[in-house]
This record gives structure tokens, C-alpha cells and sequence, in this order.
């Protein structure tokens, strides 16, 4: 199966650029892109266990450990993109993965929730170097529904992470403790970096290399402000993120403690997470039959009526059964697959000439927008997950009415 995609994308993109994608270039920006999934889903079934290790037990203190490493990716992409311009791709990578290493040993040093928070912050700004410069990476390289069919192919390898990471946070759990996690991300992550040290060749051509100075925020800004296409995105990305996260950080609680389903959690989460899995598979075949403003314009509506439906049905009343409650959240993160790729790859169409800076503002501003929306609408989320799809109602709704504003400047 994977040699026959490989050809599809050896095909494709061989019309759009002399250069053919093969399976190791997929694979290897899915594994740059997925140690984000990896420091943040395997630690999920390990929140109780942190919480009482650290002698903390404010659930809403626990979320924090997931949604504020988002925080760092934000200011760790603003601060490494632009240097990605600069001084290229594959050094930046490199002090990514240092940063993130020194972060791994703060957490597992922890005394307080407090600085288990702060590590995990440290630990999103070293990860938004292999995050933020693999989209730079393959902006180098392809442009347009092409890039949107490529960023599917590798997110679906990259969703196969948050599948498979929380059974083994639990797997760890079961036979060692919390910190082993932290070890298990750090052999991870060196691996992944020494295959892109070896295999990866520098993408960013001497002749675009841009001169690092304080003018290259203030131009980059400048330039993206120019875009309408590309902040009207952005501000979607942030939106549908946002109400994302709320998931990611809220779901233990939400099936450990208000469905009592603690050893059952690590499953469902690794289901719904096959459910964007398949979703981002199939897109990478539609996106080249209807184009990723309408594929991903269809998936924002549907986003938006199934939580809406979820809200008109459960307003003011208990959790409903659980098949029940599973239903609209496989159908929800199922749109999730046809949307995220595509509007990352519409924000970044327009500010190809400056992917490095590009991909890092409107990641920080997306980055920005999201952990406020997250941690708001989780602290709601207590007695029942009622919240959560008011939040996905709401911003989808919004997303909705920029997607239709900005549909007639489509070029």
C-alpha cells in the first residue's frame, strides 16, 4: 500500500516540480512533525499520576501540562522560523532538539506543578523547530493543491502517533512510572534527528537566504499583513485549534472521571484518533478532485452542525451514554482530517517567498489564539463534556463566516 501512494505522489508532484517525493521524504517529516504528538499524547493517561506525584489534584492544574506546551510552540516557532531564513533549515532543527532535551530534564526533575508547567513550555519551544520548519521544509519544495495532497500523506503517517502514543504512555505506566515517558520522548527525538541529519538535504536555497536582523519580524509581519487569504486562515487555524486543544487536555478527565473509564481511556483516544487518521488519508485523494477550498469548506460545515446538533440535544442535561457520545465526537475529529492540512495549506500559499518567517507568525498567531480558547472552555469542562462542543460549535461557526468572506478573493 505505501509503494503504491508513493507512486501517486512520485506522479503528482512530478508535474508540479522536478524533484519526485519519495516515501523516506513522507516519513521523515511525519516523524519531525509527530514528536509534538508524541510529548503530549503519551503523557495523557499519566496526568492523575503527576498530579499526585507533584501533590496536586485541581484537574484544571493537570490540563495545563497539555495545552501550555501549545504555548511554547508558539513562541518557540516565532523566535525559530525566522532564524530558519537565515542561517537554514537543518541547524535550527538541531538546536530545537537541544532545547527540547534540556526541557525533558526539568520535567522529570520536577517538584511542583509549577515547573512541571514551565518545562513543558520550554519543551514546545524546542519542538517548534522540527514542527514549524518541516512545513517550511515542504513550502521549499511544492506549492498549492500539491502541497496539500503531500501535507495529507504526511499527516497521515504523523496521525498514527496520537494512535498509538497514549496505549503506550500506558504500557510505560504500567511497569514503571510517569518520568519513563520523558525517556522514551528524548530516544525518540534523538533518533529522529540523527535520520534527519543523515538523510535530509538543506532545502532552503543560499540565493533566499534572508539576513537576520530585527527588521525580519517587522518585514515578515508587513509582507503577511499584505494577505488577507493568509490571516483570514490563520485566524481559522486558531479557531479550530483552540476547540482542539480543549479536546486533547479535557478528554482524561472527561472519560477517566466522568465515565470512570481509566483503563479504557488510552483506547478510545487512540480510535478517535484512527477516525482523523482515515479522514486525512481520503483527503489527500480528494483534495486533488475538489481542491482544498471546498473540501475543506465542506468540513468546517459539517464541524459546525454536528456540535451545534450535540448542543441543541444535551443543553442542561447529563452526559448521554457513551456510544452516544462517541458517535459525535468520531464524526467531529472525521472533518478534522480535511481541515487542519488544507488551511495550512491555503494560509501558506500566499507567503510561499517567505516560508521560514511566514510559517512562524501565523503559527504563533494561530498558537496564541488557541491556548487562551483551550484553557477558558476547559475550565467549564467539570461535570459533563457538554462544554466542549459549545466551544466546537461556536468557533466553527466563526471559521464558517471567514471561510464565505474570503471565498470570492480565491485566486
Amino acid at each position: 500500500m505505501y509503494a503504491k501512494h508513493s507512486k501517486q505522489l512520485k506522479y503528482f508532484c512530478g508535474m508540479q516540480n522536478t524533484q519526485t517525493v519519495k516515501l523516506e521524504f513522507i516519513l521523515l517529516m511525519a516523524s519531525l512533525m509527530s514528536i509534538v504528538a508524541l510529548a503530549i499524547d503519551a503523557l495523557l493517561p499519566a496526568l492523575s499520576s503527576i498530579g499526585i506525584s507533584l501533590n496536586n489534584s485541581d484537574s484544571s492544574d493537570s490540563q495545563q501540562l497539555i495545552t501550555m506546551i501549545f504555548l511554547g510552540l508558539g513562541i518557540g516557532q516565532l523566535i525559530l522560523g525566522p532564524l530558519s531564513d537565515s542561517f537554514g533549515r537543518k541547524p535550527i532543527v538541531y538546536i530545537g532538539f537541544i532545547i527540547f532535551a534540556f526541557a525533558s530534564a526539568i520535567c522529570v526533575l520536577s517538584t511542583s506543578i509549577e515547573m512541571m508547567i514551565f518545562g513543558r513550555v520550554l519543551q514546545g519551544v524546542g519542538l517548534a523547530a522540527p514542527r514549524t520548519i518541516a512545513i517550511a521544509i515542504i513550502r521549499d519544495l511544492y506549492k498549492g493543491d500539491y502541497m496539500a495532497k503531500i501535507m495529507s500523506f504526511i499527516t497521515t503517517f504523523f496521525i498514527l502517533v496520537p494512535v498509538v502514543a497514549p496505549v503506550m504512555g500506558k504500557f510505560i505506566l504500567n511497569f514503571y512510572d510517569w518520568k519513563a515517558i520523558f525517556y522514551v520522548q528524548l530516544l525518540m527525538a534523538f533518533l529522529v534527528c540523527l535520520w534527519f541529519w543523515k538523510r535530509q538535504p538543506e532545502t532552503l536555497k543560499p540565493e533566499y537566504k534572508i539576513k537576520f536582523s530585527k527588521y525580519v519580524f517587522i518585514n515578515g509581519l508587513k509582507e503577511l499583513l499584505k494577505h488577507k487569504i493568509t490571516l483570514g486562515f490563520t485566524l481559522v487555524s486558531g479557531f479550530i485549534s483552540g476547540a482542539f486543544i480543549v479536546y486533547l487536555s479535557a478528554s482524561q478527565h472527561i472519560f477517566e472521571n466522568q465515565y470512570h473509564l481509566k483503563e479504557e481511556f488510552p483506547y478510545i483516544f487512540a480510535g478517535l484518533a484512527a477516525g482523523v487518521g482515515l479522514s486525512t488519508f481520503l483527503n489527500g485523494s480528494f483534495v486533488m478532485r475538489l481542491g482544498m477550498w471546498r473540501l475543506s469548506y465542506l468540513a468546517i460545515i459539517v464541524f459546525s452542525i454536528n456540535a451545534l446538533v450535540y448542543v441543541l440535544l444535551f443543553w442542561n442535561t447529563t452526559n448521554p451514554p457513551l456510544a452516544i457520545l462517541l458517535i459525535f465526537m468520531a464524526i467531529q475529529f472525521f472533518t478534522i482530517g480535511f481541515i487542519f492540512g488544507n488551511i495550512r495549506a491555503i494560509a501558506m500559499e500566499p507567503i510561499g517567498h517567505i516560508a521560514g518567517i511566514g510559517a512562524a507568525i501565523t503559527g504563533f498567531i494561530a498558537t496564541v489564539m488557541a491556548v487562551p480558547i483551550a484553557n477558558y472552555i476547559g475550565s467549564f469542562v467539570d461535570q459533563t463534556a457538554l462544554p466542549l462542543f459549545v466551544g466546537f460549535s461556536v468557533f466553527g461557526m466563526l471559521s464558517l463566516f471567514i471561510f464565505i468572506s474570503l471565498k470570492h478573493k480565491k485566486v
